[in-house]
C-alpha cells in the first residue's frame, strides 16, 4: 500500500478508502438489496486492512446509522484505534423533524455525539458536512465544525459536494475568524462525471484540500462492459439519476475504458481508478466492496501508471454535464435531501 497526507495536513491515509455505504442493515436503509450485513461485512474490512487500507467512509445516513455501527464493530475487533483514519458526515435529516438533520448548531452537536455512540469511538479522525445547507448561515456551520474539533470530537473536517464558490466561502469564512478549515473534499470524480475538472479540483490543489472522490467508478458502470448488469445496477434507483443508460458518450467512454484494459491486461476497474491518479489532488479514491475481487482490483491500481496518450484516449469521447450529486427535493419540512455515494 501507499500513503500520502491528506491535502495540506498532517494525516495519514492510504492512497485507497474503503467506502462502507454498502455495509447496513436492510431494514434500516433506503439504498437497496445490496447491501452486506454485519457477517458478509466482515470479510472486506478484514481483507482491506490486510492490503494496508487504513482509511474508512460511512456517514449517519447510510442504512439508518447501521453502518456506522458495523464499521465501529468491525475496526475495534480487528484494527488499532490509532492506526485507522475514521470519516463520518452528517447533514442527512434523522428523522422527519425540525432540527433532526442539516448543519445548524444543534444538528451537528447531536449528530457528531449520535455517530460516536453508533462506532463505539471517543473521537472521529475526519467529521464531514455531507452536503450544503442554504438554510443555516455559513458562519453558524464553521464554528460549530470548530467547536466539535476543540471539544476532542473530531481531529479534522472536510465537505463534500457542493459547488466551488461554496466551498471557497465556507474555507474564508473560517480562515477570517480564526476556526477550523476544511482539509479535505469528497466530491463525485470518474470518467463519466468530470465537471469537478474545471472548478472545484484547481481550487482544491490552490488551496492545499485532500481530495477523496465518491463513485470513482461511477456505480459500477466503469467496472465492466457495456450491456452487462448487476442486482445493484438494477435496482439502484440514485445511479440511474446520475448516469444515463442512453448517454452516448458515457457509451464510448465505457467503450474505450474496456478496450485499453484489455490492451493492458488489467480490470476495467483497475484501470478506471488508476485514472483518478492522474489528476493532481487526489489523495484517495473512495471504492465501494461488495466482492472479494473488488479491494484486489482497486489494490491494483495504485501502481498503474497511465501514459498521457493513454489518458487523452480514455477521456476524448468525454461531453459537459450538467452538475449532478449536489442536492434532491426532500418533503417540504427539510427542503434538501442528497444522493448517496458509492
Amino acid at each position: 500500500m501507499k500513503f500520502s497526507r491528506l491535502g495540506d495536513s498532517g494525516l495519514t491515509v492510504s492512497k485507497l478508502c474503503l467506502g462502507c455505504m454498502s455495509y447496513g442493515d436492510k431494514s434500516r436503509g433506503w439504498h437497496g438489496d445490496w447491501l452486506l450485513d454485519e457477517g458478509e461485512s466482515r470479510p472486506f474490512f478484514r481483507q482491506a486492512l490486510e492490503a494496508g487500507i487504513n482509511f474508512f467512509d460511512t456517514a449517519n445516513g447510510y442504512a439508518g446509522g447501521s453502518s456506522e455501527e458495523i464499521t465501529g464493530k468491525l475496526l475495534k475487533e480487528m484494527a488499532l484505534r490509532d492506526e485507522t483514519v475514521v470519516a463520518t458526515k452528517a447533514f442527512i435529516p434523522w428523522r422527519m423533524a425540525p432540527n433532526a438533520g442539516m448543519l445548524s448548531r444543534k444538528a451537528l452537536f447531536q449528530a457528531i455525539d449520535d455517530s460516536l455512540t453508533r462506532l463505539g469511538m471517543d473521537y472521529v479522525d475526519l467529521f464531514q458536512i455531507h452536503r450544503w445547507d442554504d438554510a443555516t448561515p455559513i458562519e453558524e456551520t464553521m464554528e460549530a465544525l470548530h467547536d466539535i474539533v476543540k471539544a476532542g470530537k473530531a481531529r479534522y473536517i472536510g465537505a463534500s459536494s457542493m459547488y466551488a464558490w461554496q466551498f471557497a466561502k465556507a474555507q474564508e469564512t473560517a480562515r477570517a475568524n480564526g476556526w477550523t478549515r476544511f482539509i479535505s473534499m469528497q466530491n463525485q470524480l470518474n470518467l463519466l462525471y468530470r465537471e469537478e475538472e474545471r472548478e472545484m479540483l484547481p481550487l482544491c490543489e490552490d488551496q492545499g484540500v485532500g481530495v477523496i472522490p465518491w463513485s470513482p467508478l461511477a456505480r459500477g458502470r466503469l467496472a465492466r462492459p457495456l450491456g452487462e448488469t448487476t442486482v445493484r445496477s438494477e435496482t439502484d434507483g440514485v445511479g440511474k439519476s446520475l448516469y444515463s443508460d442512453d448517454d452516448a458518450a458515457d457509451a464510448a467512454t465505457i467503450n474505450a475504458l474496456a478496450k485499453l484494459a484489455e490492451a493492458r491486461g488489467v480490470s476495467m476497474a483497475t484501470l478506471g481508478l488508476a485514472w483518478h491518479y492522474t489528476k493532481p489532488g487526489v489523495s484517495a479514491p473512495i471504492i465501494g466492496a461488495t466482492k472479494p475481487h473488488h479491494i484486489a482490483d482497486a489494490v491494483a491500481a495504485i501502481d498503474v501508471e497511465l501514459t498521457a496518450e493513454e489518458v487523452a484516449t480514455l477521456e476524448e469521447p468525454y461531453r459537459p454535464k450538467w452538475p449532478t450529486g449536489l442536492a434532491m427535493p426532500l418533503p417540504p419540512m427539510n427542503q434538501v435531501s442528497v444522493l448517496g455515494e458509492g
